[in-house]
């Protein structure tokens, strides 16, 4: 099975995951997968266990409740969104293959470009030296995934000292433009996309205009 993937651009938080409660509500078994590639405005997030006490001095940004899992985390522009939209029961993945699927296209595209990541048993998401590069949360409805994994690529780290990301406190926080990366984030969706194909399974992707 093909994934189809859409280009939404930059986005408002809300707007979207009203977009992807309705996709996921609606959807039947013959449905396909999809991947939904953004980059939001401004934005904390607080996933379903969030605590308040992680949001250290918001300011001026807005605070999103969201039904995804984990903490607290900051998204913005420059930051790699992919939202997967998956059937996981018909994709014979369970939840567990999801997550280290998304963590492994994640740390085989670092290590295609030179830098050396991992993951962390304790705390999902990918680190190099320690900081997180990528952060991922997840919402599993009727046996179909929503929510996905954010990726720093080149962007503004600062609101990051705001909170404690992900609910742990003084955890660094690093991009990939600092890493001697790239900055391009349209070449780095192409490359964690092709990645996500191969580690979940599937025969290929094609792009649709977003509606």
């Amino acid at each position: 099975m093909h994934l189809l993937v859409r280009q939404l651009g930059l986005t408002d938080y809300g707007a979207v995951l009203a977009a992807m409660q309705k996709f996921t509500n609606e959807r039947t078994p013959s449905t396909n997968d999809e991947l939904w590639i953004t980059q939001h405005n401004p934005v904390f997030t607080l996933g379903q266990a969030g605590k308040s006490e992680h949001l250290l001095f918001p300011g001026d940004i807005p605070v999103v409740q969201s039904d995804r899992g984990g903490q607290v985390t900051y998204h913005g522009p420059g930051q790699l969104i992919i939202y997967l939209l998956i059937n996981i029961k018909r994709q014979k993945l369970f939840v567990r293959d999801l997550v280290c699927g998304i963590e492994k296209s994640i740390i085989q595209v670092l290590a295609d470009l030179g830098i050396p990541a991992e993951n962390r048993s304790d705390a999902p998401g990918v680190y190099v030296a320690g900081a997180k590069i990528a952060a991922l949360g997840l919402r599993i409805r009727k046996m179909c995934s929503y929510h996905g994994l954010s990726f720093n690529i080149s962007m503004d780290l600062e609101p990051f000292e705001r909170i404690n990301p992900c609910g742990i406190q003084g955890l660094s926080v690093t991009q990939l433009k600092d890493l001697g990366g790239p900055d391009d984030l349209s070449r780095v969706a192409l490359l964690v996309v092709d990645q996500l194909v191969q580690q979940l399974g599937y025969s290929g992707c094609r792009s649709v205009r977003a509606d």
